[in-house]
């Protein structure tokens, strides 16, 4: 199985490792407020990026000192589990953050540890890491980060809007609090912000791609249309020209006529340019169209 869209942008995020401390924490606080569990009994961090996977235990290390009680197998497949479960290792880290862990029922985002606007930055890609996801654009447009603290995502969503400038929407879903964009340039420009231009880029490219293949067939649509009345109009020419010979009208009409009847018939498939083209001497288009459209008129009188 190829590796999502999704997986591919958080491999390209995971790059930018932080080199300063202050953005160090302030990336695993976006990871841990946007993480599967961030409680005072435990700390538990599930991913499908092996990216992050490799990238967790160095960066838990270098900004609280710690390791996880819980790693995936080397050879793991599918989701990586990683936990923390002694109350010595998650009370040094909530207390990094001002929390006590005794009451972390309102998590909050503590908005010294984002003060810089590096350390925002560090902070949503840690919240995208963890609990981000973006469709692949082939598909539709669609990137979120979900959290099951309320307070977190409101004050994510005016931090957003305060680096980015534009504000993601905001939903409910089953107990968790989501922000996301739907639009494709907004998208782009956030994945470009956090780091990664390939991922978004291809956003782009899927947009145009999306816009020719539009235009392709919208202009396939109208020529098949313009293509069914010129045929159209060319089986009423025929059906006039024979209505007039039948009653022995036809070689009586004055030259012009005639000379277009028998190039309609000799040409039923020609356009009315090419059909200008073949009179002697040549015409306009809007003049053949006259030539028919007379010869259409007096098969209609004719008819009793």
């Amino acid at each position: 199985m190829g590796v999502s869209f999704s997986a591919k942008a958080k491999g390209e995020v995971c790059r930018n490792v932080p080199q300063k401390h202050c953005c160090c924490l302030a990336q695993c606080f976006g990871i841990l407020l946007f993480c599967n569990s961030f409680q005072g009994e435990s700390i538990r961090i599930i991913t499908e990026s092996r990216e992050l996977g490799n990238l967790l235990p160095r960066l838990f290390k270098r900004t609280f000192g710690v390791s996880f009680d819980v790693l995936p197998e080397e050879d793991t497949t599918g989701k990586l589990n990683f936990q923390i479960t002694d109350t010595g290792k998650i009370c040094r880290i909530m207390e990094a953050f001002g929390f006590n862990p005794a009451d972390t029922l309102c998590l909050h985002i503590n908005l010294p540890i984002v003060e810089e606007d590096c350390c925002k930055t560090a902070f949503l890609r840690g919240a995208f890491l963890s609990g981000g996801s973006v469709t692949d654009p082939g598909k539709g447009y669609h990137l979120e980060l979900t959290t099951t603290h309320h307070s977190v995502a409101r004050e994510a969503y005016s931090l957003m809007h305060e680096i980015l400038g534009f504000y993601p929407k905001f939903a409910s879903r089953g107990g968790a609090q989501v922000l996301y964009f739907k639009q494709s340039d907004l998208i782009s420009d956030f994945l470009t912000f956090l780091g990664a231009p390939v991922a978004a880029m291809g956003i782009i490219e899927a947009k145009l791609e999306k816009e020719l293949n539009n235009k392709v067939n919208r202009r396939c649509n109208c020529d098949e249309a313009n293509t069914s009345k010129m045929v159209e109009a060319a089986q009423e020419q025929l059906s006039a020209i024979r209505l007039l010979r039948s009653q022995g009208t036809l070689e009586k009409l004055p030259q012009k006529l005639l000379q277009a009847a028998q190039a309609r018939e000799s040409n039923p498939e020609a356009s009315l340019t090419e059909l200008a083209a073949m009179m002697e001497p040549p015409i306009s288009k809007p003049a053949m169209n006259h030539r028919l459209k007379k010869l259409i008129q007096l098969a209609t009188e004719a008819t009793p």
